[in-house]
């Protein structure tokens, strides 16, 4: 029997990756969509041959899971709506926009024994799980230093309203790629600085690009440009690339290095076009697996809020001009 799925809220971008997704899967019936913008929800539910559902809790009545993809400030309001509803949840990042809000999203998800997943997908790129490999296997050595990357354009929209977003590039940029280093090195960053600023677009009230310094419980440091400062026209939409280096080797990471160069006589002349494997499928693909098997989610809501708390903390160390120790107080 197929599990049955609904997305909350075509807010974000990467919600149109999601509900193709939920299409292709042979084991998953996209039964529909809830948007507190009627109209666009409505407009999604036809593109995607499914049904719109103006009251969310309609749509939670009929389904098993839901994937969450509101404002990064409605994330709290969509997953609790589900946990009351006995539904489980896979929650775009960042999980929240503080500390207390995604504390109280996973005591909930847990209290009403629902899986609370995070979308990170890039857990699932082929390069990322090679280097993973390699690391685990004692390739590199012991890794002593990580310099990331995830340069992209400026989404617009409430991306760029601090109210909805909780911030601007960094906290949309920092997570995933904190992500990984945490999975790589088997450790939590402890301290943080970051200067952050808005150089590439002074009209907007967020910030648009930082440079993190961070450094890991056991002594590994990191460095990471989470911006927005790849203009309207680039060929791709940004980039998430590693370099990691150990006490016997390097390994250079490009999680979106799979693409061909494609020229055209109209709209974009030159994009990058991807192929390769589908990391939000894989994605979804372990999400509807824990509902199946009832096994826990491979990417744990803590996993969301340490990402979350890496920017949060960011911010603060710019504030103050000074290194900011974590766990935040």
């Amino acid at each position: 029997m197929a599990t049955r799925l609904g997305i909350m809220s075509f807010a974000h971008l990467h919600a149109l990756s999601y509900g193709a997704g939920l299409n292709e899967h042979d084991e998953i019936e996209f039964v529909g969509i809830w948007d507190d913008d009627a109209e666009r929800g409505a407009q999604m539910a036809a593109d995607y041959g499914t049904t719109f559902f103006a009251d969310a809790d309609d749509l939670l009545e009929k389904v098993e899971g839901v994937v969450v993809t509101s404002e990064n400030v409605n994330h709290k309001r969509d997953v609790l709506a589900a946990a009351r509803a006995g539904v489980h949840v896979l929650c775009e990042k960042p999980i929240s926009v503080s500390v207390p809000d995604a504390q109280t999203m996973i005591d909930a998800c847990d209290a009403a024994g629902v899986k609370f997943m995070i979308a990170f997908p890039c857990r699932y790129s082929p390069a990322f799980l090679s280097a993973l490999a390699a690391v685990q296997a004692g390739e590199i050595g012991e890794i002593v230093c990580i310099k990331g990357t995830n340069r992209g354009r400026n989404p617009g929209g409430w991306f760029n309203d601090t109210a909805l977003a909780g911030g601007g590039a960094i906290i949309d940029h920092t997570v995933h790629v904190v992500d990984l280093m945490r999975v790589l090195l088997d450790q939590e960053v402890n301290n943080i600085y970051a200067e952050i600023d808005t150089r590439f677009d002074p009209s907007l009230d967020c910030d648009d690009c930082g440079i993190l310094t961070m450094n890991f419980e056991d002594g590994p440091m990191a460095t990471l440009d989470a911006s927005w400062s790849r203009p309207p026209h680039y060929p791709t939409w940004g980039d998430v690339t590693m370099m990691i280096t150990g006490t016997g080797g390097n390994i250079w990471l490009d999680l979106f290095g799979e693409h061909v160069d494609h020229y055209a006589n109209a709209g974009a002349s030159y994009e990058w076009a991807a192929y390769g494997f589908d990391a939000d499928a894989g994605m979804i693909a372990d999400f509807v697996e824990c509902i199946t098997t009832d096994c826990e989610p491979p990417i744990s809501g803590i996993d969301g809020l340490k990402a979350m708390e890496v920017a949060l903390g960011a911010y603060r160390a710019a504030e103050t001009h000074e290194p900011v120790a974590l766990p935040l107080s």
